[in-house]
């Protein structure tokens, strides 16, 4: 059964109308007040999305700045400490605390780390701890909101790419994660899997590995395994997802795959592949409860790293997503392609942990040069680099 938040919106849908979600009352949400920042952009020009869109075109490429959000994995106890003192921070946490039906504050903060690292946990936490960090950033560097082109977001990093850009509310956003997560977690539990990070030498024959990683599983007698590539992080970086026994298969045949490095990842499934399959349903529904906005720039998607074009394109992707690898080397090609010769934009990892300015390196070494990071542990006088 949908949760009571959906089940009322879900009827009410059918009879034609769009109700409000019932999550408790905040004022503006938290990613409107980006939005309000983002279309300033129009101010001199003539109303509507035609001359924003001329403006960001008209824009040298210098001028214009990248924000990425980063996903599960980058969390830790500590963060949003540094976030505090900043206007609106508290306030999400306090709205977050009700909408998610915890102290997510506490969590973040104190721990205890078994707790937090759970997947039903720490993708709330990131996600709201990035949008933390954006207000953090409006309030020191508002001119380079004002100036964003593009946002991508990595895995649930997205939803947050997608509130900073106006195209969900920050509370409808975080109970759509909520439910995400919980799913998820559900899924995960349900079959003993994993994921494994490799680094892979040029001539690596992922697809091979993973095929004979399967049959390797079969004659276990573990019917219809999974093992696939789930994230394309970097030149010769791949994530490889499925069942446990598959991982370690291929853990103990590195070197004949031309694996140079693997690591298993403190996750508790194989995300972004068919084993989360029972998580699609619960996202999906939850996302027909909710409004979804073309959004105020561009905002690229892991499923096929393009723009975002409209409401229905977003809500069909960010149920797909879950079942599909993230192409993040993609989204970064995508994200930073230029005539030669043309200036990289600024770049902004908001969000715990560097992990996406470290792939951003190993991706383009020429736009990681503009890279800079917004701390969310420890206050600091200037965002890091």
């Amino acid at each position: 059964p949908l949760p009571p938040v959906c089940s009322a919106a879900a009827a009410a849908s059918c009879a034609g109308r769009r109700p409000p979600l019932h999550l408790p009352p905040a004022g503006p949400a938290p990613g409107r007040d980006r939005g309000d920042l983002l279309r300033s952009s129009e101010r001199d020009g003539a109303p509507g999305e035609e001359a924003a869109a001329a403006r960001r075109d008209r824009r040298p490429p210098r001028e214009g700045t990248v924000l990425l959000f980063p996903g599960q994995g980058s969390h830790f106890v500590g963060m949003g400490r540094g976030l505090l003192r900043y206007p609106g921070v508290r306030d999400m946490y306090r709205l977050a605390e009700k909408v998610l039906g915890y102290d997510l504050l506490s969590l973040c903060l104190e721990g205890p780390r078994a707790e937090l690292d759970r997947t039903q946990h720490c993708q709330p936490a990131v996600f709201v701890a990035s949008l933390a960090a954006v207000e953090k950033l409006n309030h020191r560097q508002p001119d380079v909101l004002e100036s964003c082109v593009a946002a991508a977001g990595y895995s649930v990093g997205e939803f947050a790419a997608l509130v900073f850009a106006g195209a969900m509310d920050f509370a409808e956003a975080l109970y759509a994660v909520k439910v995400r997560a919980e799913a998820m977690q559900k899924a995960s539990e349900a079959v003993p899997s994993g994921m494994l990070s490799v680094i892979g030498r040029p001539e690596a024959n992922y697809k091979f590995a993973c095929l004979e990683a399967r049959r390797h599983c079969e004659l276990l007698g573990i019917e219809n395994p999974v093992c696939e590539v789930s994230n394309y992080l970097f030149p010769d970086s791949r994530v490889i997802a499925g069942h446990l026994q598959a991982l370690k298969f291929l853990q103990e045949n590195a070197r004949k795959y031309y694996f140079t490095r693997t690591k298993m990842l403190p996750v508790s499934g194989a995300f972004h592949t068919r084993l989360m399959e029972p998580a699609v349903e619960p996202l999906a529904e939850v996302l027909k409860c909710i409004e979804i906005q073309k959004p105020l720039i561009c905002v690229y998607s892991n499923v096929d790293s393009k723009k975002y074009m409209h409401s229905k394109h977003i809500q069909k992707l960010l149920v797909k997503q879950i079942v599909s690898p993230v192409l993040w080397e993609q989204t970064m090609h995508s994200v930073y392609e230029r005539k030669q010769g043309t200036e990289f934009p600024y770049t902004y990892e908001v969000g715990p942990g560097k992990q996406l300015g470290a792939v951003l390196k190993k991706c383009n070494l020429k736009a990681w040069r503009q890279y800079s990071h917004v701390d969310v542990s420890e206050d600091e006088e200037v965002t890091e680099t």
